[in-house]
């Protein structure tokens, strides 16, 4: 059976898709564009889902929302190919990260975003909180100088979770900046043919 990924240009949804390919799961695309004066999702996304937001896949009656929540659905729909490790410290490392992507992440990261478009307050704002995302950007970088992928040695969908926080963070915060293993990392993943062939499915995709 084919999921329908409800796909928001420019967002997470980007990650569900890269997934998919990876997993060799069928799947097809129903795309959605930001409203451009407030750069937000469409009405029409309600009907998908109460909350309106992307991603949403709907797997033959079955819709799940939340990043996290579709990663692990497709990854036990995938018998468990990239997920967790069998060494328990990999599998810890795979936990961690595919919540801390966006449970500590991605929001200090959104905050800047939104200060960015504040007249004048917006510009002093984001010098002071800058520091808070080099705390998390350094121990990013520490982790990559330790292990070629976030839970070890073999790419996993903890991976996969970690993209769109960094892709975000190299325009915005400068990810890449003295962090020659996050530019690596990011070099390596966008190399990867499920990866590109995810971009073709999607579209347009500057997350920058």
């Amino acid at each position: 059976m084919t999921i329908t990924v409800h796909h928001l240009e420019n967002s997470r949804s980007q990650r569900i898709l890269w997934l998919l390919e990876e997993l060799g799961l069928p799947y097809a695309v129903e795309r959605y564009d930001r409203n451009k004066a407030t750069m937000l999702a469409p009405p029409e996304l309600r009907r998908i889902h109460p909350l309106g937001k992307s991603p949403v896949i709907d797997d033959g009656g079955v819709v799940v929302a939340e990043t996290g929540a579709i990663v692990e659905y497709l990854v036990e729909k995938g018998d468990g190919r990239l997920g967790a490790p069998a060494h328990r410290d990999d599998a810890l490392r795979y936990r961690h990260f595919l919540h801390y992507a966006e449970g500590s992440l991605m929001p200090p990261l959104v905050i800047k975003l939104v200060l960015s478009r504040v007249p004048l307050l917006g510009k002093t704002a984001q010098k002071k909180f800058q520091p808070m995302i080099d705390v998390h950007l350094d121990y990013v970088e520490a982790e990559l100088a330790a292990r070629p992928w976030f839970a070890g040695k073999d790419f996993t969908a903890a991976d996969v979770m970690m993209s769109f926080p960094l892709e975000a963070a190299v325009a915005r915060a400068g990810a890449t900046e003295g962090r020659p293993h996050i530019a690596a990392w990011l070099a390596k993943i966008h190399a990867r043919p499920a990866y590109q062939a995810a971009l073709k499915a999607g579209g347009p995709y500057a997350y920058a």
